[in-house]
């Protein structure tokens, strides 16, 4: 029944002419289908930035109270957050830097780049608004400034969101060992990004973004800021559009993404070189097979 199935399409496909109706028909799920992401990014961002207005808001109402580690377990959480609830639809990038680093290496197509960063943008910029308007306070406030220094800033940005992207990358190439046939685009956030390995990757990706937050500093609401945590063009654009303030905006647009990449591109180099180890070496690579490169 299969093969009579078979040869029958296979007759059609080449000796009758293909209707226009199911070639719109796919391209019409096509659009959906990109729409669907695209809103699925925005909706992302939104909640990332609103969260991060919140905690902002609740350091402002405590007096400071709030410090660098609870910042940080927002941040974490909120990506984790963030991974499970868009993850399976638009991959949840919510980072331009992710986007472009994800096109640059040829995993995400060039043609929905400007579609995914506009979204994200939009999204951190209407969540600043809306945190903003609820919480009472004022969008500057969310603003991220390189209170230590440009140049200290520059390095810490790009340092920390090369770490995040070296670990992402190292979860996508370990899904690849789960199965060449199911692959799918990192999850990410805000800078949050993960594959889908396991169930624990949204908790390690969340751990890796909190862990940046610390070692770059928050706003200036908290002591001893460096580069305010961004690690994510459209966090800093968004309030920066609303306050209409870009002073040091170009800092978080070029180093997250020239980190993002580079640890994209430094993973790679290594993976190329690799030679892995005997299948019982480890017990995650026990029935584990070698992609194909």
């Amino acid at each position: 029944m299969e093969h009579t199935l078979a040869s029958i399409s296979h007759s059609l496909d080449n000796g009758f002419e293909q209707p226009n109706i199911p070639r719109e028909s796919q391209r019409s799920k096509e659009r959906v289908t990109t729409l669907t992401r695209v809103l699925a990014e925005a909706m992302g961002a939104f909640i990332l930035m609103f969260c991060i207005c919140a905690i902002i808001a609740i350091t402002q109402l405590m007096g400071g109270q709030v410090g660098l580690l609870e910042y940080a377990a927002t941040s974490a959480l909120t990506v984790v957050v963030v991974i499970f609830s868009i993850g399976a639809i638009s991959g949840a990038h919510v980072n331009p830097s992710i986007t472009f680093a994800f096109a640059t290496l040829g995993q995400f197509p060039w043609s929905q780049v400007p579609l995914y960063i506009i979204a994200q943008i939009m999204g951190s910029t209407l969540a600043t608004y809306v945190g903003s308007l609820v919480y009472g306070i004022k969008s500057e406030l969310m603003i991220t400034r390189p209170l230590q220094g440009s140049t200290t800033a520059f390095w810490v940005e790009l340092i920390a969101t090369f770490i995040i992207m070296f670990l992402a990358s190292s979860l996508e190439y370990q899904s690849k060992y789960v199965s060449s046939n199911f692959r799918t685009f990192l999850l990410i956030i805000a800078t949050g990004i993960a594959s889908k390995v396991g169930h624990l990757s949204g908790f390690i990706v969340g751990t890796a973004i909190g862990l940046a937050v610390l070692i770059s500093g928050h706003v200036q609401t908290l002591p001893m800021p460096i580069s305010g945590g961004s690690m994510n063009p459209a966090r800093s654009l968004g309030p920066a559009i609303v306050s209409w303030k870009f002073g040091d905006v170009w800092i978080y647009l070029i180093a997250p993404t020239v980190g993002a990449v580079g640890g994209a591109l430094l993973f790679r180099a290594l993976r190329l070189q690799h030679h892995p180890c005997c299948s019982d070496s480890s017990p995650n690579t026990t029935r584990l097979r070698q992609p194909l490169h």
